[in-house]
């Protein structure tokens, strides 16, 4: 257990190594409001690469176990880095004002409108102009601020990327405002909804009644998840709920695991070399997160394709290899071992040649290109 708690501590460290806190002028709320800024262990070192932004209300609270959920998953390699915001609000009880509403119109109304008006007209300009962001925008919230986040799910188009909505209390027509805003939603958008069943009847009915009607609007577009988590209170379902948001978002960037492999990817009938460069393109495109396809992922649908016979798939692997490694000798390997499996030993003999002049990577090297060069070489010549 000691070991197990010094590990977390560990990575919580090493991947949120530049926490530090800033004030930010607000015309908006004629005050300084004051944020955590939690940066990756790898923004120095990395200046060219940008990195999704999680902003959280309640930050006062909220920054610290989403930090060391986040620090945990990057650690195994399913959640990437990321930039977080933690925007205070409990110090003199600012949530209060800035999550005001109109009971009749169930919109941000005085000091609310004015929070609203400063986290997407100021805070977001400020972060991306100071800051390496990609263009993936997180927001999660807690109660009162759980249900201000949606409010930025009503404009034409919405604000953030992903939210994620713990126990929310709804304002007035939210249950019916949300799921008509997912039924238009023409580009991929995640929602995370989490409720506790120790929460009372006010705040759980009509987070029942969202839940029914994100489902009856179905659109694909909308990735979204709803957890009950038994056994909890209004805060403490919190803890279960940070990693089940986290997962579910960025679940496309998860290294193939069992699940995925069985469910998503053994039971096409082709196209496995398609699905690894889509999983990939979707990473980038949607996520805003760039990284080269990783080799545990592409030996696995390697091994498909070969387990499958389906060689002329190996010809798509040559190009995912060169396109994410140039100088590496996959591409060319995967070339030597498509014309291997097709029977031209010939042609399979000079790709081998090729792949010995470039770099090693994962388990190829010059020694195993020797030898599959002095194999087909030697099958040439039998088949003369």
């Amino acid at each position: 257990m000691k070991k197990a708690y010094l590990l977390f501590i560990l990575v919580s460290i090493s991947s949120f190594a530049q926490k530090k806190f800033d004030n930010i002028k607000s015309e908006k709320l004629g005050e300084e409001r004051r944020i955590t800024i939690g940066l990756p262990a790898s923004y120095e070192a990395n200046p060219e690469k940008k990195y999704p932004v999680l902003y959280l209300l309640d930050g006062d609270y909220l920054f610290d176990p989403f930090s060391g959920a986040i620090s945990y998953g990057n650690y195994w390699g399913d959640i990437p880095e990321m930039i977080i915001i933690g925007v205070h609000q409990n110090k003199n009880d600012e949530r209060e004002d800035d999550t005001t509403i109109d009971q009749n119109t169930g919109l941000p109304f005085e000091k609310g409108a004015d929070f609203y008006e400063f986290i997407g007209a100021e805070l977001l300009p400020y972060i991306e102009k100071k800051y390496r962001t990609a263009p993936f925008r997180i927001i999660a919230g807690h109660d009162v601020t759980a249900s201000f986040i949606n409010f930025y799910l009503y404009k034409e188009q919405p604000l953030f990327n992903a939210y994620i909505s713990f126990s929310p209390e709804l304002a007035n027509k939210m249950e019916v405002r949300v799921p008509e805003k997912f039924a238009k939603v023409t580009e991929p958008l995640f929602y995370y909804l989490s409720v506790a069943d120790g929460d009372n009847k006010k705040i759980k009915e009509p987070i029942e009644k969202l839940d029914s009607n994100i489902k009856i609007a179905n659109n694909p577009l909308v990735n979204y998840k709803y957890d009950v988590f038994k056994g909890t209170t209004h805060y403490t379902q919190v803890l279960h709920a940070i990693p089940s948001a986290l997962y579910q978002i960025f679940e496309v960037y998860r290294p193939i695991n069992s699940a995925e492999y069985n469910e998503k990817i053994a039971v096409l009938e082709s196209g496995y070399a398609d699905y690894l460069e889509n999983k990939y393109s979707v990473m980038s495109k949607v996520l805003g997160v760039q990284i080269p396809v990783r080799i545990s992922d592409f030996k696995i649908i390697e091994t498909l394709i070969l387990k499958k016979n389906a060689y002329d798939e190996l010809g798509k692997m040559a190009e995912i290899g060169n396109v994410n490694y140039p100088k590496a000798m996959l591409g060319e390997y995967e070339l030597g071992l498509m014309y291997e499996k097709m029977g031209d030993p010939k042609h399979a003999s000079k790709k081998y040649q090729n792949a010995s002049q470039m770099e090693p990577i994962g388990d190829l090297n010059k020694d195993l290109m020797y030898e599959k060069i002095d194999e087909m070489n030697t099958l040439a010549k039998k088949t003369k």
